[in-house]
């Protein structure tokens, strides 16, 4: 959500504190201090005081720092990022009571903006907020999303899970994605979202820009009358260091955040699967293509690829540990893991396991099969992979909705152009199985 900007002078000085403005009764406040500073670093500390008639059970403080400043590391605090949750012990305070938590800081940044439980930490009025969707499609129930904690929440801060699709390649199934296929989509499978797969190579964007960006606007369009949620994948694969593309990623986000802006219903996925390329590289790519989303739309939530194919590194022999270690400098983020049944079990599951507990995770594409897209349907591996996913709440969408002549495709060959998508008789084995589970969730 939108977040209010710390206000006085003295949040910038090196060792002065935030003094909060008075605030209301019914406020909960958190103000900064810079315990001490050196050399491209510095220790800041915030305290929490329960300003309300009323005992508090928990509160969430999240923190917004200028480029080139990240938190190192934090202490009587759960930190996830930016956001900061209290320990076992320092949750619940009684009206007039405080509690802190500091942190190391890497660079010489202050926090520019910071909220406490979704409010200003100043104590002042919450921003206006979306009035609440009515109807009863996906986005007209939930509305603008928003990372909250480590799980994707709707408008009114409820944990949701998101269960969908993911096209093939637009360059390659355009025919596969029409009326007749997204009303099957949303009403027959009763989605929630449509994972919308431009390649960047492979005959994809970088031989059309202007085409692939009006393809991909034209779907966000689709889903949005359907009330599906879009994920915006800048499908990079091969080569897999995403800042080989950093120039071409700039370009389509911001023409594509500038004219979707205003839709409650896009994610932007802002790389698919980095390989051959450090989590440092990762990152680096991903705090210069953010800002250019944020220019535009402040609130969408995006998603970042991780390392060893969006394996959170299990593919390159690495764990999720070195981003939990130096995440993305970024608010309201989350971070992809890919996974295909039938190669990738028991060791890859327990690392989402491991990595759900602190980061926020979203599995923007999995398959029923081999890592190849094809071979033969692993359904026992994909139950015990989604019974997982049902259990941390973790948002899915499945590799693919589309005819190709592969065993991970939901349609069996032949489908696409013709007149039915609906039921089960044009599904091949790995089609009906998510149909299944995604309409009985």
């Amino acid at each position: 959500m939108r977040k209010l900007i710390l206000a006085g002078a003295a949040l910038l000085a090196a060792a002065a504190t935030v003094l909060v403005a008075a605030q209301p009764a019914s406020a909960a406040t958190a103000a900064f201090t810079v315990v001490s500073s050196w050399n491209n670093g510095y220790q800041g500390q915030v305290a929490v005081t329960n300003n309300t008639s009323s005992t508090i059970t928990t509160w969430r403080v999240e923190l917004t720092f200028p480029a080139g400043t990240t938190v190192a590391q934090s202490w009587n605090a759960t930190q996830s990022g930016t956001v900061f949750t209290p320990v076992s012990w320092n949750g619940t305070l009684a009206p007039g009571a405080s509690a802190s938590f500091g942190f190391i800081a890497n660079g010489s940044g202050r926090p520019t903006a910071c909220t406490i439980n979704g409010a200003s930490c100043d104590g002042s009025a919450p921003p206006p907020t979306t009035p609440p969707p009515t109807g009863s499609t996906p986005v007209a129930i939930n509305g603008q999303l928003r990372v909250c904690g480590v799980h994707l929440c709707n408008s009114s801060g409820q944990t949701i899970q998101l269960k969908g699709m993911s096209t093939h390649g637009l360059q390659w199934f355009a025919d596969c994605y029409n009326d007749a296929s997204l009303d099957a989509l949303a009403t027959d499978w009763q989605a929630d979202l449509l994972r919308i797969s431009m390649y960047v190579q492979e005959q994809g964007y970088e031989t059309n820009p202007s085409g692939f960006t009006s393809r991909v606007n034209s779907l966000v369009d689709e889903a949005a009358e359907r009330g599906l949620y879009a994920i915006v994948d800048f499908h990079t694969l091969t080569p897999g260091d995403p800042n080989y593309n950093l120039a071409n990623a700039k370009t389509f986000f911001a023409n594509v955040s500038a004219r979707n802006a205003a839709k409650p219903n896009v994610i932007y996925e802002i790389t698919n699967e980095p390989n051959g390329v450090s989590w440092a590289g990762i990152k680096s790519y991903a705090e210069q293509v953010i800002p250019v989303i944020r220019a535009n739309d402040p609130d969408a939530v995006i998603i970042v690829g991780t390392r060893g194919w969006s394996s959170l590194g299990v593919s390159d022999g690495s764990t999720s540990s070195e981003i939990v270690a130096n995440p993305v400098n970024a608010s309201n983020i989350m971070y992809a893991f890919h996974f295909y049944a039938a190669s990738h079990k028991d060791n890859y599951r327990a690392e989402v396991q491991r990595a759900a507990a602190s980061l926020p995770l979203f599995v923007t594409e999995f398959g029923t099969v081999t890592y190849t897209g094809g071979g033969a349907v692993d359904l026992a591996s994909t139950g015990t992979w989604l019974d997982l996913l049902d259990r941390l709440q973790i948002s899915y969408a499945n590799w693919t909705y589309s005819d190709a002549d592969e065993s991970s495709a939901a349609f069996k060959p032949g489908t696409c152009g013709g007149p039915t998508y609906a039921g089960t008789g044009v599904l091949t084995e790995s089609g009906t199985y998510l149909r299944n589970r995604i309409r009985n969730s």
